[in-house]
């Protein structure tokens, strides 16, 4: 009896760890992609009157640079990502114990998964003055 208490604590200590994992990778992504382009940067950062350097700095090189008819450049910061989440699971601790008693399941064991898929997307429009400071700009936000 206790190596089947063995097998249950051991399946449990891995569930566990399976899901920290997964948990701990999900953070690392997400926090190598801290550096960029968001809603609230550029609410907060992006002003009236800033130059286009200072605004390289804060966003970077933007996608596309172009002028209007007055030959005042216009900046436009396009981004889209794609997240994708994967859960599997193995089976459930009831299916291993009686598997490994060779009772009562039939194998007992089955796999499930499920997949989501988020897309966003931000665009950014920064209007320059013939000076070459920020003159107006807008965004657009969408996730689905």
């Amino acid at each position: 009896m206790s190596g089947l208490f063995s097998l249950a604590a051991v399946s449990i200590l891995a569930a566990v760890l399976a899901g920290c994992s997964a948990t701990h990778h999900v953070e690392d992504v997400r926090a190598e992609d801290a550096d960029r382009v968001t809603v609230g940067t550029v609410q907060k950062e992006i002003k009236l009157g800033m130059s286009g350097a200072d605004v390289a700095t804060v966003l970077g090189s933007p996608n596309i640079v172009t002028t209007d008819s007055e030959r005042r450049e216009t900046w436009v910061y396009d981004k889209i990502s794609t997240e994708v989440a994967y859960s599997k699971s193995g089976g459930s601790i009831v299916g291993l114990i009686f598997s490994s008693t060779g009772g009562g399941l039939g194998g007992g064991y089955s796999k499930a998964g499920a997949t989501s898929t988020t897309q966003r997307t931000l665009t950014v429009v920064i209007k320059f003055d013939s000076d070459g400071l920020v003159r107006d700009f807008s965004y657009h936000a969408s996730q689905f």
